[in-house]
Protein backbone atom coordinates (compact mmCIF):
# COMPACT_ATOMS: atom_id res chain seq x y z
CA UNK A 1 0.00 0.00 0.00
CA UNK A 2 1.54 3.32 -1.07
CA UNK A 3 1.55 6.61 0.83
CA UNK A 4 -1.55 8.01 -0.91
CA UNK A 5 -3.56 4.84 -0.27
CA UNK A 6 -2.60 4.94 3.42
CA UNK A 7 -3.74 8.55 3.77
CA UNK A 8 -7.09 7.79 2.13
CA UNK A 9 -7.97 5.42 4.96
CA UNK A 10 -9.03 6.60 8.44
CA UNK A 11 -6.60 5.74 11.22
CA UNK A 12 -8.38 4.03 14.09
CA UNK A 13 -6.81 5.07 17.38
CA UNK A 14 -6.66 3.00 20.54
CA UNK A 15 -9.75 3.69 22.63
CA UNK A 16 -9.31 5.83 25.76
CA UNK A 17 -10.52 2.92 27.94
CA UNK A 18 -7.39 1.00 26.93
CA UNK A 19 -4.90 3.81 27.57
CA UNK A 20 -3.19 2.12 30.52
CA UNK A 21 -3.09 -1.42 29.11
CA UNK A 22 -0.12 -1.35 26.74
CA UNK A 23 3.06 -2.48 28.50
CA UNK A 24 5.17 -0.39 26.12
CA UNK A 25 3.78 2.86 27.50
CA UNK A 26 3.18 3.13 31.24
CA UNK A 27 0.16 5.10 32.49
CA UNK A 28 0.50 8.73 33.45
CA UNK A 29 1.17 8.23 37.14
CA UNK A 30 3.43 11.26 37.62
CA UNK A 31 2.25 13.78 40.20
CA UNK A 32 0.79 16.96 38.74
CA UNK A 33 3.39 19.08 40.53
CA UNK A 34 6.22 17.16 38.86
CA UNK A 35 4.52 17.47 35.47
CA UNK A 36 4.26 21.22 35.94
CA UNK A 37 7.94 21.39 36.89
CA UNK A 38 8.80 19.61 33.62
CA UNK A 39 6.51 21.64 31.37
CA UNK A 40 8.57 23.55 28.83
CA UNK A 41 9.04 24.24 25.13
CA UNK A 42 11.67 22.39 23.13
CA UNK A 43 12.48 23.07 19.49
CA UNK A 44 14.96 20.20 19.19
CA UNK A 45 12.57 17.46 18.04
CA UNK A 46 13.79 14.13 16.64
CA UNK A 47 12.26 12.95 13.39
CA UNK A 48 11.23 9.38 14.26
CA UNK A 49 7.52 8.56 14.09
CA UNK A 50 5.49 8.18 17.27
CA UNK A 51 4.03 4.78 18.09
CA UNK A 52 0.30 4.67 17.30
CA UNK A 53 -0.44 3.98 20.96
CA UNK A 54 1.42 7.09 22.07
CA UNK A 55 -0.29 9.15 19.37
CA UNK A 56 -3.64 7.81 20.60
CA UNK A 57 -2.91 8.84 24.18
CA UNK A 58 -1.66 12.23 23.06
CA UNK A 59 -4.77 13.10 21.08
CA UNK A 60 -7.09 11.85 23.79
CA UNK A 61 -5.23 13.93 26.39
CA UNK A 62 -5.32 16.96 24.06
CA UNK A 63 -9.01 17.00 23.22
CA UNK A 64 -10.50 13.56 23.68
CA UNK A 65 -13.85 12.66 25.19
CA UNK A 66 -13.58 11.96 28.93
CA UNK A 67 -17.32 11.97 29.73
CA UNK A 68 -18.99 10.03 26.91
CA UNK A 69 -22.53 10.43 28.25
CA UNK A 70 -22.25 14.23 28.11
CA UNK A 71 -19.79 14.43 25.23
CA UNK A 72 -17.38 16.30 27.51
CA UNK A 73 -13.78 16.90 26.44
CA UNK A 74 -10.50 16.78 28.33
CA UNK A 75 -10.17 20.51 27.58
CA UNK A 76 -12.87 23.06 28.46
CA UNK A 77 -14.83 24.72 25.69
CA UNK A 78 -15.91 28.34 25.98
CA UNK A 79 -19.68 28.45 26.54
CA UNK A 80 -19.77 24.72 25.62
CA UNK A 81 -19.50 25.68 21.96
CA UNK A 82 -17.78 23.55 19.33
CA UNK A 83 -15.54 26.18 17.78
CA UNK A 84 -12.23 24.34 17.46
CA UNK A 85 -10.95 21.38 15.45
CA UNK A 86 -7.62 19.60 15.78
CA UNK A 87 -5.81 18.60 12.60
CA UNK A 88 -2.74 16.35 12.56
CA UNK A 89 -0.01 16.81 9.94
CA UNK A 90 2.40 13.88 9.55
CA UNK A 91 4.67 12.54 6.84
CA UNK A 92 1.81 10.32 5.62
CA UNK A 93 -0.59 13.22 5.18
CA UNK A 94 -3.05 15.54 6.89
CA UNK A 95 -5.81 14.22 9.15
CA UNK A 96 -8.62 15.66 11.27
CA UNK A 97 -9.06 14.26 14.78
CA UNK A 98 -12.60 13.00 15.40
CA UNK A 99 -12.74 12.94 19.19
CA UNK A 100 -16.11 11.18 19.45
CA UNK A 101 -15.01 8.25 17.28
CA UNK A 102 -11.37 8.58 18.41
CA UNK A 103 -10.09 8.26 14.86
CA UNK A 104 -8.01 10.33 12.47
CA UNK A 105 -10.01 11.17 9.35
CA UNK A 106 -7.94 11.64 6.17
CA UNK A 107 -7.92 15.10 4.63
CA UNK A 108 -4.91 15.28 2.29
CA UNK A 109 -2.46 12.67 1.04
CA UNK A 110 0.52 15.01 1.17
CA UNK A 111 3.11 16.13 3.68
CA UNK A 112 2.37 19.76 4.61
CA UNK A 113 4.44 19.90 7.81
CA UNK A 114 6.81 22.54 6.43
CA UNK A 115 3.85 24.93 6.08
CA UNK A 116 2.97 24.70 9.78
CA UNK A 117 5.76 27.02 10.90
CA UNK A 118 8.66 29.14 9.69
CA UNK A 119 11.33 27.27 11.66
CA UNK A 120 13.17 24.14 10.52
CA UNK A 121 11.76 21.81 13.17
CA UNK A 122 8.23 22.11 11.76
CA UNK A 123 9.16 20.31 8.55
CA UNK A 124 10.70 17.30 10.30
CA UNK A 125 8.75 16.91 13.55
CA UNK A 126 6.79 13.64 13.31
CA UNK A 127 3.54 15.28 14.46
CA UNK A 128 2.30 18.81 13.94
CA UNK A 129 -1.05 19.68 15.48
CA UNK A 130 -2.99 22.47 13.81
CA UNK A 131 -5.76 24.15 15.77
CA UNK A 132 -8.51 25.45 13.51
CA UNK A 133 -11.39 27.74 14.45
CA UNK A 134 -14.84 26.72 13.23
CA UNK A 135 -16.65 30.04 12.85
CA UNK A 136 -20.23 30.27 11.60
CA UNK A 137 -21.23 33.02 9.18
CA UNK A 138 -22.14 35.87 11.48
CA UNK A 139 -21.99 39.64 11.87
CA UNK A 140 -18.52 40.99 12.59
CA UNK A 141 -19.14 41.37 16.34
CA UNK A 142 -20.36 37.78 16.71
CA UNK A 143 -17.51 36.47 14.57
CA UNK A 144 -14.98 38.30 16.72
CA UNK A 145 -16.48 36.65 19.79
CA UNK A 146 -16.26 33.23 18.12
CA UNK A 147 -12.60 33.84 17.27
CA UNK A 148 -11.93 34.89 20.86
CA UNK A 149 -13.53 31.69 22.18
CA UNK A 150 -11.60 29.61 19.65
CA UNK A 151 -8.35 31.20 20.84
CA UNK A 152 -9.27 30.35 24.44
CA UNK A 153 -10.06 26.75 23.49
CA UNK A 154 -6.77 26.48 21.60
CA UNK A 155 -4.86 27.60 24.69
CA UNK A 156 -6.55 24.95 26.82
CA UNK A 157 -5.83 22.18 24.31
CA UNK A 158 -2.25 23.29 23.73
CA UNK A 159 -1.56 23.24 27.47
CA UNK A 160 -2.96 19.70 27.68
CA UNK A 161 -0.46 18.73 25.00
CA UNK A 162 2.36 20.44 26.90
CA UNK A 163 1.48 18.59 30.12
CA UNK A 164 1.14 15.24 28.34
CA UNK A 165 4.51 15.70 26.66
CA UNK A 166 6.10 16.67 29.99
CA UNK A 167 4.78 13.47 31.58
CA UNK A 168 5.75 11.27 28.60
CA UNK A 169 9.21 12.76 28.05
CA UNK A 170 8.32 14.20 24.65
CA UNK A 171 9.43 17.51 23.16
CA UNK A 172 6.86 20.05 22.02
CA UNK A 173 6.61 23.70 21.09
CA UNK A 174 3.70 25.85 19.99
CA UNK A 175 4.27 27.99 16.90
CA UNK A 176 2.41 31.20 16.13
CA UNK A 177 4.95 32.27 13.50
CA UNK A 178 3.24 30.84 10.45
CA UNK A 179 1.41 32.05 7.37
CA UNK A 180 -2.14 31.21 8.45
CA UNK A 181 -3.75 32.14 5.15
CA UNK A 182 -1.29 30.04 3.12
CA UNK A 183 -1.62 27.11 5.51
CA UNK A 184 -5.42 27.27 5.35
CA UNK A 185 -5.17 27.12 1.56
CA UNK A 186 -2.83 24.10 1.72
CA UNK A 187 -5.27 22.38 4.09
CA UNK A 188 -8.18 23.23 1.77
CA UNK A 189 -10.17 24.66 4.64
CA UNK A 190 -13.70 25.79 3.89
CA UNK A 191 -14.97 29.35 4.42
CA UNK A 192 -15.36 30.06 8.12
CA UNK A 193 -12.42 27.87 9.14
CA UNK A 194 -9.33 29.75 10.33
CA UNK A 195 -5.93 28.50 11.48
CA UNK A 196 -5.21 29.68 15.05
CA UNK A 197 -1.98 27.94 16.07
CA UNK A 198 0.30 25.01 15.28
CA UNK A 199 2.17 22.80 17.73
CA UNK A 200 5.06 20.48 16.84
CA UNK A 201 6.01 17.46 18.91
CA UNK A 202 8.01 14.26 18.97
CA UNK A 203 10.83 12.63 20.86
CA UNK A 204 13.47 15.08 22.09
CA UNK A 205 16.64 15.46 20.08
CA UNK A 206 20.07 16.11 21.59
CA UNK A 207 19.36 19.58 22.95
CA UNK A 208 18.73 19.49 26.70
CA UNK A 209 18.66 23.23 27.34
CA UNK A 210 14.91 23.57 26.98
CA UNK A 211 13.28 26.95 27.17
CA UNK A 212 9.99 28.86 27.43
Amino acid sequence: MDKQDRCNLPITLIAPAALALDAGFPPLSMALFEVLLRRRSCRDIAGGELHLYQLSRLLWAAFGINRPAQGGHTAPLAQHMREISVYVAMASGLYRYDARAHVLCPVLAEDIRAATGDQAYAATAPVNLIYVAECDPAPAASRAEQQFHAALDTGYISQNVYLFCAAEGLATVACSRLDRVALAARMQLRPGQEVILAQSLGRPGTERDLNA
